[in-house]
């Protein structure tokens, strides 16, 4: 895959309610404890599907009825049959499952098949996309050794760079994982810091372990932290090294600086894949100092065996509120005013 891509989902807000004639759908389920789990505690998935799609929802005895314009009423309709199976084979869902399905829906396939999005198993778990963009993350990882996700933090691009370095791993595709951040706060002189090397690093990497452990059973990231088959280690001691049948991710990309970046992605070796991952708009270089990861977005662009995935406001995946911050702040930032 080639070339760099971007993301075209909107944000997260109510949706506007079409201005066409309501239909009145009547969706039956077979068994009502499994409906039950579908719904959440106090219908509470049904109040996020009339969010997102402007429409309304109720449940009488084991159907649900759905009012709203024929598009938005049968694109619920899918994501309800779509996750009540899931539910009705043992999965447990939450909201999260809802948004993603409601949003592949809308922006993803012309026909609202909301059992389209990638995703990434790992003992722990089964990691489901939950944006267009989030699926074409998690696809260009998969079939491209060095990829790119940009944008605003919540769209999840270290988290899932995390969970495909673990499903290679587990899987015997790769032998280890190197994990990598810029420790800008200190300028890289982990010396003057108190402790050993891994209590000197610790707070600049805690959000790739707080990844880890989510993806892997504890017991297993500190046998293999202790093994060295994962390795968790600021920039600065990368320099010299052929990574090797390694999947490799650097996080916090933005705060790289020219000579930084380029010694890195020269680390690739035989049989690695590489996922570097950053946010342009929270550099923390000094003044005057040029982004790494700006600079290398522009110079590889179009260069074979590169992906790059751009993820916008739209695709924050934590709360509505943090996509609103982010999408404040960008308007901010091109000169415009936030919507009140």
């Amino acid at each position: 895959m080639t070339g760099f891509r971007g993301s075209t989902a909107p944000g997260q807000g109510r949706a506007p309610r079409p201005q066409t004639e309501k239909v009145r759908v009547v969706v039956p389920f077979e068994d009502n404890r499994f409906l039950a789990s579908l719904l959440g505690e106090f219908d509470s998935n049904l109040a996020l599907i009339e969010d997102r799609l402007g429409i309304e929802a109720h449940a009488h005895g084991n159907v649900i009825i759905l009012t709203g314009s024929q598009t938005n009423t049968q694109i619920a309709r899918e994501v309800l049959e779509y996750l009540y199976k899931r539910v009705s084979t043992g999965e447990t869902i939450g909201p999260g499952d809802f948004d993603g399905h409601i949003r592949h829906a809308r922006q993803e396939t012309p026909e609202g098949d909301p059992g389209g999005q990638a995703q990434v198993a790992t003992r722990r778990r089964v990691i489901k996309a939950r944006t267009p963009t989030q699926s074409t993350y998690m696809r260009a990882i998969e079939q491209t050794d060095l990829v790119f996700g940009i944008g605003p933090a919540g769209t999840g691009k270290t988290y899932l760079a995390v969970a495909f370095a673990a499903h290679f791993l587990e899987r015997g595709v790769v032998e280890r994982i190197i994990l990598s951040r810029p420790a800008v706060e200190a300028g890289e002189r982990l010396g003057f810091l108190p402790g050993d090397m891994r209590e000197k690093v610790d707070p600049y990497l805690r959000p790739l372990y707080d990844a880890l452990y989510d993806v892997l059973p504890p017991e297993k990231v500190e046998r293999d932290i202790e093994t060295g088959v994962i390795e968790i280690a600021p920039l600065a001691f990368m320099r010299g090294r052929t990574l090797a049948n390694a999947f490799v991710i650097l996080d916090e990309a933005q705060n790289t600086t020219s000579m930084q970046m380029k010694m890195f992605l020269t680390r690739l070796g035989e049989n690695a894949k590489m996922v570097v991952t950053g946010d342009p708009s929270q550099i923390d270089l000094p003044p005057g100092m040029a982004s790494g990861l700006v600079e290398a977005e522009r110079l590889l662009q179009g260069v074979e065996g590169i992906e790059s995935v751009r993820f916008t406001a739209g695709d924050v995946v934590r709360r509505d509120l943090v996509a609103r911050i982010v999408e404040a702040y960008d308007k901010s930032a091109a000169g415009g005013k936030p919507k009140p």
